[in-house]
């Protein structure tokens, strides 16, 4: 099977570089389209017990330059393994759906994701990569994140 685009999932952390570097070679074995995406919570997932309510307009900047500055860096990252700008994506919300999303909206047929491999109540919470492992519509390689 050769995969046509592959999109790499990552967060804006130095562990990205290691699922970009994987994703990076995947798609040079595959010679693929290699997009990367980057997913805010919103500012209610991450405080999820106060009452946002009446920090509505504030969260909303919060979001929107939290946004920006994710772009900024993941399309430095991104450029490290020669993917242009214009193949960076940033989004606010839940990031297992906004992941798997894109890579609908984008016709992705492999979506790399890191994990770092969590036992006990972490495993038992969940995490992103498996989140996305069970919602995708297409294949998902994770990248154990080495510390």
């Amino acid at each position: 099977m050769r995969y046509k685009h592959i999109l790499a999932a990552v967060d804006v952390t130095e562990e990205a570089d290691q699922v970009l570097a994987m994703a990076r070679q995947v798609a040079d074995e595959h010679q693929s389209q290699l997009s990367v995406v980057t997913v805010v919570k919103p500012l209610t997932h991450v405080y999820g017990g106060l009452d946002m309510v009446s920090y509505t307009q504030v969260s909303v900047n919060f979001e929107e330059e939290a946004k920006a500055q994710a772009q900024v860096q993941v399309e430095a990252m991104a450029g490290k393994v020669g993917v242009p700008a214009e193949n960076v994506h940033v989004s606010i919300g839940s990031p297992v759906t906004r992941i798997v999303d894109d890579a609908d909206r984008l016709g992705a047929d492999l979506i790399v994701v890191g994990s770092h491999g969590k036992h006990g109540l972490g495993l038992l919470l969940g995490s992103t990569a498996n989140g996305v492992l069970h919602r995708a519509h297409c294949d998902v390689l994770t990248i154990r994140i080495k510390n």
